[in-house]
């Protein structure tokens, strides 16, 4: 493991615990600062993998997400959080994490060890070559990860590899491998720092573009926003009166009238039709306002 780079000592943290509280801060953020800048190196290769997720979501392929430890639960959080954000259900953009969800909040004695065990994952929720497995690995070597890639090759999915390292083993696997190196983590070999930070950056940017292609949202509005709360449904009745331009007794109206379908409350306003009609006219439009209100 002495080659990869996450598991280098990072000479900025040499004296880590003889640091000041203020000191210690300091060069964690800037070590975080780097980030985002390694990541703007790979921004043409991951719009190449946006525009494969998003053509295969918008054919009814399904995203799938595979890592152990720290790569599998930002994994599990980012397809969990796009149910109440972009109105997806659970089957849709699918988080896996080797060992189950136990996993979430204990470590699964070797089970990221097992490529069987990925195969059997995937196997266990039907997958078909229409679905894009994207496994993410902060080594690159992980062997889940391998095996879940291996098996998605074999029945002809769609492969991704994320990886913190370069010439990462998971990347021989991937049809579109993704390499970010962010260097020597501060605390030496916890993936949980910069290299995590920049897995869920770009599980923020696979997720969040793909659903925008497929018409999820509305100029920078989250139309497909789920209720599941107070909070959201308060946001909803924002984005009604924001698009329509009305007040917020009238677009609580619509909202009702719409069943709480934000879309066809939108609909209904901009194109003075009921609800069935309004309903109607999205679903000839595949879902998405800007078509249906021409």
């Amino acid at each position: 493991m002495n080659h990869l780079s996450t598991e280098k000592r990072n000479d900025a943290t040499q004296n880590l615990d003889e640091m000041s509280i203020q000191e210690a801060l300091t060069v964690m953020n800037q070590e975080d600062q780097k980030v985002a800048l390694c990541i703007e190196q790979l921004l043409p290769q991951l719009a190449e993998v946006v525009n494969l997720t998003t053509q295969q979501f918008n054919q009814g392929g399904r995203i799938i997400y595979m890592g152990a430890g720290t790569s599998g639960r930002l994994g599990v959080l980012d397809a969990a959080e796009c149910v109440p954000t972009f109105n997806t259900t659970p089957d849709e953009v699918i988080g896996l994490i080797a060992g189950g969800q136990a996993a979430m909040t204990q470590a699964i004695e070797g089970a990221e060890d097992s490529e069987i065990g990925a195969q059997n994952d995937l196997k266990n929720i039907n997958l078909t070559s229409l679905d894009v497995v994207i496994g993410i690995a902060a080594s690159g070597r992980t062997p889940y990860v391998k095996g879940g890639l291996k098996y998605a090759d074999s029945i002809n999915a769609h492969t991704v590899a994320i990886a913190c390292n370069t010439q990462a083993e998971i990347s021989n696997y991937a049809q579109f491998p993704i390499e970010v190196d962010v260097g020597p983590e501060v605390l030496t070999g916890s993936t949980r720092l910069k290299s995590g930070t920049a897995q869920k950056l770009i599980l923020n940017m696979i997720s969040t573009i793909t659903m925008v292609g497929a018409g999820k949202v509305y100029g920078n509005l989250m139309v497909d926003v789920k209720p599941t709360n107070n909070k959201l449904n308060d946001r909803a009745i924002n984005i009604i009166q924001e698009i329509c331009n009305i007040d917020a007794q009238l677009a609580k109206n619509l909202y009702d009238k719409a069943q709480h379908n934000l879309k066809v409350a939108v609909v209904m306003y901009l194109c003075d039709l009921d609800a069935a009609a309004a309903a109607n006219k999205l679903e000839s439009n595949n879902g998405i306002i800007k078509e249906a209100i021409k």
